[in-house]
C-alpha cells in the first residue's frame, strides 16, 4: 500500500502549482500526487508556519517536509536562518527541490532519507507536523530522536490536532524532554513546544 510517507511512489505524477502567503511572503509551491496534502498547503502547516519560534541565524530542522511549504516558508522568512529539510518520500524531496529554486531560496539543504536518517549536525529547532496517520509509535520515535539533534536550549516545536492524537503527542514530549508547553491553537490545531535543558 503506498502512502505519502513511503519511501518510493508509484502512480503517475500529477502536478498542481499553488500560490499563497505564509509569514508574511507570497509563495508559489509545485504540489504532486503521492505527497501529503496535493493542492493546498494544509491546515498544521499553516499554524505552524505562522506561530513557530524562530530566530535570525537558526540552525533549523523540518522534519518529514513533504513538498516543502514549511521550510521555504521559514528560510523566506528568515534569510540568516539556515533550514535542513528531510523527508522520506523521494517525490517530495524532488518537489521540494524543484520549490526551493521556485521561491529563490538558498539558506536550505534538502535531504532523502527514513526519519533523521542523513541529517547531522545539531539544531536550534526542530518543526514537526508528525504523520499522524502513520501511526503514533513512528510519532514517538520522531519525539524520542530529537534530544539528538537539538543545541542545549533547543526546541522542538510540534503541531497536531489535540483531540485526534495530539494529546498523546503532547505527553511523550514532557515525559522526553521534562517540559512542554502550548503556544498556539488554531481549528483545532495546537503547537506543542519542548526544550532541552
Amino acid at each position: 500500500m503506498e502512502h505519502y510517507y513511503s519511501e518510493k511512489q508509484t502512480s503517475p505524477l500529477r502536478i498542481k502549482e499553488i500560490k499563497v502567503v505564509l509569514r508574511g511572503n507570497t509563495l508559489q509551491f509545485y504540489t504532486g500526487s503521492g505527497v501529503f496534502s496535493i493542492g493546498k498547503v494544509d491546515k498544521g502547516s499553516e499554524v505552524l508556519i505562522e506561530n513557530c519560534i524562530i530566530k535570525e541565524g537558526d540552525n533549523v530542522l523540518d522534519l518529514g517536509c513533504g513538498y516543502g511549504a514549511v521550510g521555504i516558508a521559514i528560510a523566506k522568512a528568515f534569510p540568516s536562518a539556515f533550514v535542513r529539510m528531510a523527508d522520506i518520500n523521494t517525490r517530495a524531496v524532488m518537489l521540494s527541490k524543484r520549490n526551493a529554486k521556485l521561491n529563490d531560496v538558498r539558506n536550505v539543504e534538502i535531504t532523502q532519507g527514513n526519519l533523521y536518517e542523513g541529517v547531522d549536525g545539531k539544531f536550534n529547532t526542530i518543526l514537526i507536523n508528525p504523520p499522524q496517520s502513520a501511526g503514533r509509535e513512528l510519532c514517538f520515535e520522531m519525539i524520542e530522536k530529537a534530544k539528538d539533534y537539538l543545541k542545549k536550549e533547543g526546541l522542538l516545536q510540534l503541531v497536531a490536532r489535540h483531540n485526534k492524537g495530539g494529546k498523546e503527542l503532547e505527553k511523550k514530549m514532557d515525559i522526553v524532554f521534562g517540559n512542554v508547553k502550548e503556544i498556539a491553537k488554531k481549528g483545532g490545531y495546537r503547537i506543542y513546544v519542548s526544550e532541552l535543558i
